[in-house]
């Protein structure tokens, strides 16, 4: 199996990121106009605690799978990463039945009490056999992860990502005729469906691997000494497991915790504020199944970076290496904002058109407008806590994590119960937890290692936005295409280009950041020398 570099497997989960949001638009676009904002709305009441439970199952446990098999394949001690694979799975195992069980026994009172609308029933039933199969895929991913071989995560899920769209949108229209409900729930099918694409997809590349060691004749000058591997065999993969796993699932789960309570919290709140039931579960499908996904478009980047991370930052741990991290933080870093702030400046600017384009409504632009600024510190946000969780400061993640959600949760009771803010009262109360958990997570990194970005590198790409944003406007504004669709392409391909000749220009990406992508560096460089 191929070791990619660092670069090299984020960019491999990028390209298979970016092809993933751009296909899941596709249900996003078609789902609202099928079974409108309301049939959206109660898909996504049915997320929130699904994310808990696959949170508890599976929240923790593929990072410290990864953080684990790094390190002991840095030793060269393939016997414990058998042994790590065992326990994981298991365990993932485990908790995935008991939770599939409590929730089939309990899903009448889950549906009705927690979830604030009976008609989501069936959906959640239909999504109990995900459990399983993500506690599986979840472990595999983060041994792949471990080896430093993104290829196979990458694959599973663009194959999941396939199977989903078409499954959706196939079981939601041969479910309509049967009501919304039932529309709803077979969009949950499909889901499921996906899932089990990427694990069968996941279960072959497994099996190719598994199989290479027993083939191939092990060179005895690499083989590592009998001192090194009693360091790892004394140790108890459960123990070690959980060691890490824990934390990161209290931190995540604090998260996915938030984000049921912010379900329900706003359609009350919404209720409360004078809107009617049917309407309030609207608004929140709009807010969280159209204007969330735009903004987590540039997140195929950060989630890439987040995986790549923590197996390269843990093994420079173990070895004291403080300037690789630095340099892998500034990396990180550098990207999630470069890549970021063209999607906010076109969200931004250009809401109004692109909500019309993909939804055939622009009734939640506002909402899009409100959020866009702030994205940029969402963009951020999954690396540094990939950093926390790398070097051994899940804790801190946590206290972060927690002290957002606790903010957000108490401006939406405050915002959106008050008619004059509705919606935007949750959107604000959202935005505020995007920046405050950043902020938070940014100042324990830098206390922790000491490391600072370059501020010269914020004020190139605030200037590279300025002159993207009014090339957008006058392009937009000429309106030389005549058709708003065409004449919106136009703005943001030339705005785009704009922005990335200036960043060239300005030295922020150069020839030997084309170099380390994968494909495209190869056809620039064809001798690997920038």
């Amino acid at each position: 199996m191929r070791k990619q570099s660092f670069i090299q497997g984020a960019m491999i989960l990028l390209a298979a990121g970016l092809l993933n949001r751009i296909l899941g638009f596709v249900p996003r676009i078609a789902l609202p106009r099928m079974i409108g904002a309301e049939g959206v709305g109660l898909i996504q009441l049915v997320y929130p605690f699904t994310i808990v439970l696959l949170t508890l199952i599976a929240g923790g446990i593929p990072l410290a799978v990864a953080k684990l098999v790094a390190e002991a394949d840095s030793r060269g001690d393939h016997e414990y990463v058998r042994r790590i694979l065992r326990v994981a799975v298991t365990l993932a195992l485990t908790i995935s039945l008991v939770s599939a069980a409590v929730c089939f026994v309990l899903s009448d009172f889950i549906s009705t009490k927690i979830m604030t609308d009976s008609r989501v029933h069936t959906a959640f039933l239909m999504m109990i056999p995900v459990l399983p199969l993500v506690a599986v895929s979840s472990v595999w991913r983060g041994y792949f992860q471990g080896k430093q071989n993104m290829i196979p995560t990458a694959l599973s899920q663009t194959s999941e990502t396939v199977f989903r769209i078409v499954l959706t949108l196939l079981f939601a229209w041969l479910f309509l005729p049967y009501g919304l409900e039932m529309a709803a729930a077979g969009g949950v099918l499909g889901m499921v469906a996906g899932e089990c694409a990427g694990l069968i997809v996941l279960w072959v590349q497994f099996n190719r691997d598994r199989k290479k060691p027993e083939e191939a004749q092990p060179d005895q000058s690499l083989t590592p000494d009998s001192a090194t591997l009693a360091i790892g065999r004394g140790k108890k993969p459960l123990r070690q497991l959980l060691h890490t796993a824990i934390p990161v699932t209290g931190s995540k789960m604090i998260g996915s915790l938030s984000y049921l309570f912010e379900s329900i919290l706003t359609v009350r709140s919404l209720t409360i504020a004078g809107v009617a039931a049917a309407g309030a579960t609207a608004q929140y499908g709009a807010l969280q199944g159209m204007v969330i996904p735009l903004l987590l478009l540039p997140g195929a980047l950060t989630y890439s970076l987040a995986v790549s991370l923590v197996p390269s930052l843990s093994e420079a741990a173990s070895r004291g290496d403080w300037a690789t991290i630095h340099i892998r933080l500034h990396q990180s870093m550098r990207l999630a904002i470069v890549t970021g702030a063209p999607f906010v400046v076109l969200l931004g600017l250009m809401a109004g058109p692109i909500c019309t384009l993909l939804y055939g409504d622009d009734s939640m632009a506002d909402m899009l407008r409100w959020m866009a600024p702030l994205a940029i510190f969402l963009y951020m946000q999954a690396p540094l806590q990939a950093a926390l969780q790398a070097l051994n400061r899940p804790g801190t993640a946590l206290f972060n994590t927690f002290a957002g959600a606790a903010i957000k949760l108490i401006l939406i009771a405050q915002l959106a119960t008050n008619p004059d803010y509705g919606i935007i009262g949750a959107v604000i109360a959202i935005g505020v937890n995007m920046v405050l958990v950043t902020l938070l997570h940014w100042i324990s990194v830098a206390r922790l290692t000491g490391f600072r970005m370059y501020p010269l590198d914020f004020l190139k790409v605030t200037v590279a936005m300025v002159v993207m944003s009014a090339v957008a406007l006058w392009i937009w504004n000429f309106n030389l295409l005549k058709q708003s669709s065409f004449n919106l392409g136009l703005a943001s391909l030339a705005a785009v280009v704009v922005y990335l000749l200036l960043l060239i220009l300005m030295k922020l990406i150069d020839r030997h950041d084309v170099a380390r992508v994968p494909i495209i560096g190869r056809i620039f460089f064809p001798r690997g020398q920038p």
